[in-house]
C-alpha cells in the first residue's frame, strides 16, 4: 500500500510553498503592484493548524524553517510600509 508524505514532510513542503509565495508577493510590491493578502492569511492559518498536529519534537525540528518564514513576513511588511 502506498502512503503519502509524513506529516512533518507535508508541513515542510507547506513552509517552502508559503516562503515562495511571500517572496513573490514582496517582489510584486517592490515593483509597485498591489497584492491581496487574504490568500496569505489563509495559507498561514492552515500552516499553523498543521503544525499543531505535529509532535513537539517534530515541530521543534521545523523551527529554523519557521524563523526563515517569519523573516519573509517581516520583509513583506517592510515593503508594504514603504
Amino acid at each position: 500500500m502506498a502512503t503519502g508524505p509524513s506529516p512533518t514532510a507535508a508541513v515542510e513542503a507547506a513552509i517552502a510553498t508559503l516562503d515562495g509565495t511571500l517572496a513573490m508577493a514582496r517582489a510584486l510590491v517592490e515593483a509597485g503592484r498591489r497584492i491581496e493578502l487574504d490568500g496569505l492569511e489563509n495559507d498561514a492559518a492552515a500552516l499553523c493548524a498543521a503544525l499543531m498536529l505535529l509532535s513537539p519534537e517534530a515541530a521543534r525540528e521545523l523551527r529554523p524553517a519557521l524563523i526563515g518564514l517569519r523573516r519573509q513576513v517581516d520583509e513583506l511588511a517592510t515593503s508594504l510600509a514603504a
